[in-house]
């Protein structure tokens, strides 16, 4: 209710008559149009009016709406919110009915699981509705849940090379695309080791993307890929982030797969690191809730060292030197990768120089 003086009250009858003036505030305390703000006391006068006012606010009639909702509503609609707020029945209204039409005529569609996409678009003709509009928000004040809709969520394609079909292999998850591009290069020259270990197909995790790829995991990937004795490695940037993708992918999916860090790809990692007098600084805003999941899976020294790193508020990151450190690592059957850096005014680059040492026995 709006709080107004006596005086603005009678700002349009200025020019009547104490008692005239005293008949209209009367009249509008009867009709219920205003009540008296006690607090303000009176104004002195015979007959006495208060100082000032509540303007009530008139109430408007809902009686159309409320029938509306007890008797044309699906079963499948629960009335109580609406019945409690039908003011905001009024500015839901169109998106109700629209819900409600589609659950009285086309039940039967709901048998057929769809997407969150098209679904949306079928029952109010918007298809983010459902998504990032008020789609979720009308469901809830009609009683009903997003599941009740029998919709699945669309995921990214899981992008991934095949280097070979044998089974049991190992798969290596790798959550940036430039290490992705590197050792499929890799092995596409004739190589099929990664750090000793026999790399059958490589996945590009696309950062947190990978998460929600991985859902259709068992519904997409070719059969050799679901092979249960495969081993599934996981190797990401060395930061608060990259760790909690790890977790949060292996924690998901732990009942269906084991997955694990590719350590040989971390330890590398950490020793092309301690070559750089200063590393970066970690990114703002990472979510720092990690657990000791990642960790466990390393030795004791390693953990240190990643600590360190960590503790510093450092991070080793995917694009290392610009030419990925991986390059030179993944030669390390016998030799190693001398990196040069060059610069021109279109592009910096490196020229790498291969050289072969072996270990004498």
């Amino acid at each position: 209710m709006k709080r107004i003086s006596l005086d603005d009250l009678l700002h349009t009858r200025q020019n009547l008559d104490y008692q005239k003036q005293y008949e209209y505030i009367m009249k509008l305390l009867e009709k219920g149009q205003i009540k008296p703000v006690k607090a303000s006391k009176s104004n002195g006068k015979k007959p006495a009016l208060y100082r000032e006012y509540w303007m009530v606010e008139e109430q408007k009639d809902y009686s159309n709406y409320i029938e509306e909702i007890k008797y044309t509503f699906s079963t499948m609609i629960s009335v109580d919110y609406y019945l409690a707020h039908p003011d905001m029945y009024e500015k839901d209204r169109i998106w109700v009915l629209m819900l409600n039409e589609y659950l009285k005529k086309y039940t039967d569609a709901l048998l057929t699981p769809e997407s969150l996409n098209e679904r949306s678009f079928e029952i109010w003709h918007r298809e983010k509705f459902l998504d990032r509009e008020q789609g979720k928000k009308i469901l809830k004040r009609c009683g009903l849940n997003v599941e009740a809709l029998n919709v699945y969520r669309t995921t990214e394609p899981l992008s991934y090379y095949t280097h070979t079909r044998n089974t049991p292999q190992n798969i290596l998850i790798l959550e940036n695309k430039d290490p992705f591009f590197s050792m499929r290069n890799y092995l596409l020259n004739g190589h099929t080791e990664i750090f000793g270990a026999e790399i059958g197909t490589l996945i590009y995790g696309a950062g947190k993307g990978i998460i929600r790829s991985f859902q259709d995991f068992d519904l997409c990937a070719e059969p050799y890929m679901k092979h249960p004795k495969n081993t599934i490695y996981y190797f990401g940037d060395l930061d608060y982030e990259g760790i909690g993708i790890y977790e949060n992918l292996a924690e998901k999916f732990r009942s269906r797969w084991k997955i694990i860090p590719f350590v040989p790809a971390y330890q590398a990692m950490l020793g092309k690191a301690e070559q750089i007098t200063e590393l970066p600084e970690t990114k703002e805003h990472q979510n720092r809730n990690i657990s000791t999941q990642f960790f466990s899976c390393f030795d004791e020294i390693m953990v240190k060292k990643m600590e360190a790193v960590l503790d510093k508020d450092r991070y080793i990151p995917r694009n290392f030197k610009y030419c990925r450190f991986l390059m030179q690592i993944l030669t390390q059957r016998g030799g190693y990768i001398t990196v040069h850096p060059v610069r021109s005014n279109e592009a910096s680059f490196y020229i790498m120089d291969y050289e072969e040492s072996y270990d004498k026995k």
